[in-house]
């Protein structure tokens, strides 16, 4: 994720960062332009047709649908960036969490108990450091994928990692209780804390291994394809040779909104436009540390 001035149109207009959709759809630019020269020797030198053939019409067509297209890809774009900003929230949510569980134990734990109060240091923090490594595995990618994936037992051998730390700070403070250093409304209070934590990792999961449905993504590129290489056969007769410039950039336009709603639908990866869930488990290792004193 780049921190950036979005006031800064110069930087934004002509700066191509690495994430630019320009660099990935460059070669279906190359190949749109050619397409659409050769539709236009076709119509134009070729076939010899004018603005009396009936193919001009097909523009009337094109006008319609437009709109339509239009539609789907607001909806699809809207759709990418909720997936962004409530990955967003649920972090938010998780550092609110982890400062609050840290202040809570830092009030019940003596300052002489040192051994509770180092375990608490490491394994608030550990489950936020544990739930990033488990989100960029591409074992959490293919949880609801139907097919089976057994190369993947490989790539994460500590499985559900989140589950496990939320076990052992519970196994821990369950332990406390039975001690009595943790009273039952104290063990109450901590628990919501776990829970919490579990529902932050649960939306997490939701939001990385349920993305948006393969017949309606699948449906928008066909139709951004096929809606482009049908432009050239009845603006030629309006427009001539600038098909070759035009269509190619109607492509870019269209293709582009529907690559932004690709990246960002998926906020948990290493792009540009991704969370820096990395470095806000490293703020929350920083904060915990800060509140619970060794």
């Amino acid at each position: 994720m780049i921190v950036y001035n979005p006031k800064d149109w110069l930087s934004a207009t002509f700066k191509l960062h690495k994430s630019d959709t320009f660099k990935k759809l460059l070669p279906f630019l190359i190949l749109i332009a050619i397409y659409s020269w050769g539709i236009a020797y076709l119509e134009l030198e070729y076939l010899k047709l004018n603005e009396k053939s009936w193919v001009k019409n097909i523009t009337i067509v094109h006008n319609l649908l437009g709109f339509v297209i239009s539609l789907l890809l607001v909806f699809r774009t809207n759709s990418a960036y909720d997936r962004w900003w409530e990955a967003r929230k649920q972090w938010g949510t998780l550092t609110n969490i982890s400062r609050a569980f840290s202040y809570k134990l830092n009030a019940i734990l003596s300052e002489e108990d040192k051994v509770n109060r180092s375990f608490f240091r490491k394994a608030i923090p550990l489950f936020a450091e544990t739930l990033y490594d488990f989100l960029r595995s591409d074992y959490t990618k293919f949880m609801l994928d139907e097919n089976e994936h057994p190369e993947l037992k490989s790539l994460d051998s500590k499985k559900h990692g989140p589950n496990q730390v939320s076990n052992m700070i519970f196994q821990k403070i369950n332990e406390l209780y039975n001690t009595g250093i943790v009273s039952g409304d104290q063990l109450i209070i901590l628990n919501e804390e776990i829970v919490s934590m579990t529902n932050v990792c649960g939306a997490c999961e939701r939001i990385k291994n349920t993305p948006i449905p393969l017949s309606y993504s699948a449906f928008i590129k066909k139709f951004i394809i096929f809606y482009t290489m049908t432009l050239p056969i009845g603006y030629v007769f309006s427009i001539g040779y600038f098909v070759v410039v035009a269509v190619p950039f109607i492509l870019y336009v269209l293709a582009s909104l529907e690559l932004i709603g690709e990246s960002i639908e998926e906020p948990f990866g290493v792009d540009q436009d991704d969370l820096p869930i990395d470095k806000i488990a490293t703020n929350i290792k920083k904060h915990c540390h800060e509140i619970i004193s060794a």
